[in-house]
């Protein structure tokens, strides 16, 4: 086995290891003896054995076969224990269901060493080794998600299912796919073709942050069929992970507006969104639309077989409703107590109609309203207040604060980072995220009727137009967000024991597997030239001045009365263009 000891130590850190000495070898055409629930993690794990070691391990029915991956209901769901021995069976699996097994098999890939992410062998052909070990874990979240955006800038369905990959080797089970916005429509709707024809297209994309006026006059677009989709679902289901879709309403809409004008409010010819931003323009409510959208999600619950099906429902400014008299009228028809309850109204219906399509709506936090079915689960994104608030108004809850799990928002301080938006977010920052701050529970009261279900990182593209940037942008903060989803909950703060300890794992173990799988990964002491981008302007904010100005709930990010832009504040950077006001932002960058 190629590197050292260090260089196979797993990461999610588990919950128990006990190295023992030497090593175990397992040889092209070794035996596996699989429990037929768990065949799936077997053939994973068969695949990366035959592609990175040249070892194929054959299924069995022999019970004595040197590799052993058996069912114990005994133990939590995710979890496993993996023996590997130097006499008798060699390698050892229990789990306690088919996502154990995956993790299982996973941790197996990570003990072979860094090679064992490599798409062919590069030392010895048919034979793979791994270290003498007893190992016992499970998960600390059920949901270990990651949200990625290929709605602004799309995203080849090849990188696609590559970041599917790597998501599952970091224990994560959960891709958010961010499929429509503003700037794009990702998804092929066979009822209504222009969402593709014309909402997959803008002539030009905003080059740096949306208060510079940059346009590069390049077109971009692309969408996924619905064969595209289904493989993408199907690829991740078979390395353990869920495909949630989401179809983002009533706002960040401006692309389904352009090829169907007639889901606006003004009923006007419009055009795709070439710039970043919070958008005024958000659909007209009305019993047309609602109409329009059930037929979108009865079209896509046939692609997309999860238990989930994202609805968006965050920046959503009611303006344009306000000034159309049919809109008013609506309001009042319903019985609303103001017309900007149509947020709320819309999107309850249209979580209804998903419930009764066999998924559980997921809404951002601003979703949250009366009318929103209770079986909803709420992402919590604008900070950490608004995730408890949802939770004890029965909601299940992810967590997702903008403040610490928003990858796009720059990885330092330094002045050569590409496009540096947002918050400063270091590996040692998202290493020591809280998802429930004491603080915050000292202000709100505690978790509940609703639970936690998990947490979720996020990878918007306004900045991040292909698979290099979002390499860059990800890893290895993702790696870190990875072991706070799944690892025992321990003091991880700066300079504690366990941050230091993840370090030397990191750069001893898992910054080699990230190379060795072709990862451009931030380096941990900055960018490389060819990562920079200078001239590219970004938009840098202060996250204590943030906050500070956020008030008791803490509530970062998003549009509201006031903060027309999601971005009051903060003292504008000393490169913007004159007629900016000064600003901290909230939304995306």
């Amino acid at each position: 086995m190629n590197g050292s000891a260090a260089s196979r130590s797993p990461l999610p850190l588990p919950r128990s290891v006990a190295a023992g000495q030497g090593t175990v070898a397992l040889h092209d055409g070794s035996r596996m003896h699989v429990a037929p629930q768990l065949r799936p993690a077997a053939r994973a794990w068969a695949r990366d054995a035959a592609e990175a070691h040249g070892v194929d391990l054959v299924l069995s029915d022999e019970v004595d076969a040197p590799v052993v991956l058996l069912l114990d209901p005994v133990l939590p769901a995710g979890g496993y224990t993996l023996t590997t021995a130097r006499t008798g069976t060699r390698v050892s699996v229990a789990a306690g269901d088919l996502a154990g097994a995956f993790a299982a098999v996973q941790t197996l890939r990570q003990l072979a060493g860094p090679d064992a992410f490599r798409r062919g062998p590069v030392r010895r052909a048919g034979r793979l080794e791994l270290p003498v070990v007893t190992i016992e874990d499970a998960p600390r979240f059920a949901w270990r998600g990651v949200l990625l955006d290929v709605a602004r800038h799309f995203l080849p369905k090849a990188d696609v299912l590559r970041f599917v990959d790597l998501a599952a080797a970091h224990h994560l089970n959960v891709v958010h796919l961010h499929l429509t916005d503003d700037q794009g429509w990702r998804v092929e709707v066979d009822a209504f073709p222009r969402l593709t024809e014309v909402g997959a297209w803008r002539p030009a994309t905003q080059v740096g942050a949306w208060r510079f006026p940059n346009l590069d006059g390049r077109p971009h677009g692309g969408f996924y069929t619905k064969d595209d989709l289904r493989e993408i679902v199907a690829y991740a289901r078979s390395r353990g992970v869920e495909i949630m879709p989401e179809v983002d309403v009533p706002g960040h809409v401006e692309a389904a507006i352009a090829a169907y004008p007639e889901l606006g409010v003004s009923k006007q010819p419009h055009a795709v969104r070439t710039t970043w931003g919070i958008s005024t323009q958000v659909l007209d409510p009305c019993e047309a639309t609602l109409a329009f959208f059930r037929t979108v999600v009865d079209e896509l619950v046939e692609v997309f077989d999860g238990p989930w099906f994202g609805l968006g429902g965050d920046e959503v400014p009611p303006h344009l409703w306000r000034e159309a008299p049919h809109v008013v009228a609506q309001a009042e028809a319903l019985g609303l107590g103001s017309v900007d309850e149509l947020h709320g109204w819309f999107l309850g219906r249209l979580a209804e109609h998903v419930l009764a399509r066999g998924r559980r709506p997921v809404v951002w936090d601003e979703g949250v309203s009366p009318h929103l079915p209770r079986e909803a689960v709420v992402t919590s994104w604008r900070g950490f207040a608004a995730g408890v608030r949802a939770t004890q108004a029965g909601h299940d809850v992810v967590m997702a604060p903008e403040q610490v799990v928003y990858l796009d928002h720059r990885a330092s301080e330094r002045d050569d980072e590409p496009v540096p938006v947002g918050f400063s977010r270091t590996v040692e920052d998202v290493y020591a995220f809280d998802p429930l701050p004491a603080d915050v529970l000292e202000r709100t009261g505690p978790v509940g009727p609703g639970r936690v279900l998990g947490v979720q990182a996020c990878l918007w593209s306004e900045h991040l137009p292909d698979a290099r940037r979002r390499d860059y942008a990800a890893f290895p903060r993702l790696a870190a967000f990875a072991e706070v989803a799944w690892s025992p909950v321990v003091d991880r703060s700066p300079g504690s024991p366990a941050q230091g300890e993840f370090l030397a794992r990191l750069t001893d173990a898992h910054l080699p597997r990230l190379a060795a799988a072709g990862v451009e990964h931030r380096p941990l002491d900055g960018p490389l030239p060819w990562q920079q981008l200078p001239g590219v302007p970004g938009w840098p904010v202060d996250l204590a001045a943030t906050l500070a100005a956020a008030g008791p709930e803490g509530h970062v990010g998003g549009w509201h009365e006031g903060n027309e832009h999601g971005d009051a504040g903060v003292v504008a950077p000393e490169d913007a263009p004159a007629d900016v006001p000064a600003g901290a932002p909230g939304g995306a960058p």
